[in-house]
């Protein structure tokens, strides 16, 4: 398998486009099939602006469970490789579906997070937002008076266009995109490998499954996201 697979050392604008799948094996659950967190728990009750709405607390002590679940987990050996490349090459960028800073942690700069942070909290009120690392969270209401809320994309949320934009700008002036752990099945995150393909950079799935996207990519790639980003960085 190794021989006919580019080495990413061939290319100076990658982008790394990852999801779920590459935390797994950090320890974090991904969202969907066995043990995934959408088969435990219901969003409507826990990641949902209605649910929000009608029992910020409840929401709260969820969220802060997960905070503190993720705090415990460490970035694995491909959140290294993906940074120690970006560190050699800094036309690399990094755009994430996960939100659970462990790019960032592994030391990966200007992280593009399509679904924003669990380290991250905002003001629907009066706009403010303010990154905050407590466990628990020790104040859960702004200076305004009102509740901040994880700045996440919940369930029915928008994307902020702004992070579209910059994750858009990125992936169309790639050479070279690799996915890695994304289900796509989420959209619009899921298309957006698509832009890739069309402006002719080289695209690498990396995923233990096959994906909806799979045969569009130049190289579909089945193993972990640890062995496989080990190969493609050797």
């Amino acid at each position: 398998m190794g021989h006919d697979i580019p080495k990413l050392r061939e290319f100076e604008r990658l982008v790394f486009f990852t999801g779920a799948g590459l935390s797994a094996e950090s320890g974090i659950p991904t969202y969907r099939g066995d043990g995934g967190v959408w088969g435990k728990y219901d969003y409507r009750e826990y990641a949902c602006q209605r649910a929000f709405d009608r029992d910020p607390a409840k929401v709260w002590l969820w969220h802060d469970e997960r905070r503190a679940a993720i705090a415990k987990s460490l970035p694995n050996i491909a959140h290294e490789l993906i940074a120690k490349i970006q560190g050699q090459r800094p036309g690399t960028r990094v755009i994430t579906q996960n939100i659970d800073g462990l790019h960032q942690r592994a030391g990966s700069v200007d992280v593009i997070e399509l679904h924003g942070s669990l380290w991250r909290l905002r003001c629907e009120a009066c706009g403010s937002r303010s990154e905050n690392f407590d466990l628990p969270l020790e104040s859960k209401h702004c200076d305004c008076g009102n509740w901040w809320r994880p700045d996440l994309v919940w369930f029915e949320d928008m994307l902020d266009m702004p992070v579209i934009e910059a994750a858009v700008s990125a992936i169309e002036q790639c050479d070279c995109l690799v996915s890695i752990g994304t289900s796509a099945v989420v959209y619009p995150a899921a298309e957006m490998p698509i832009i890739a393909m069309r402006t002719g950079a080289l695209t690498i799935e990396i995923n233990p499954e096959e994906t909806p996207l799979s045969l569009l990519y130049a190289h579909s790639l089945r193993g972990t996201a640890t062995e496989l980003m080990a190969l493609l960085a050797g």
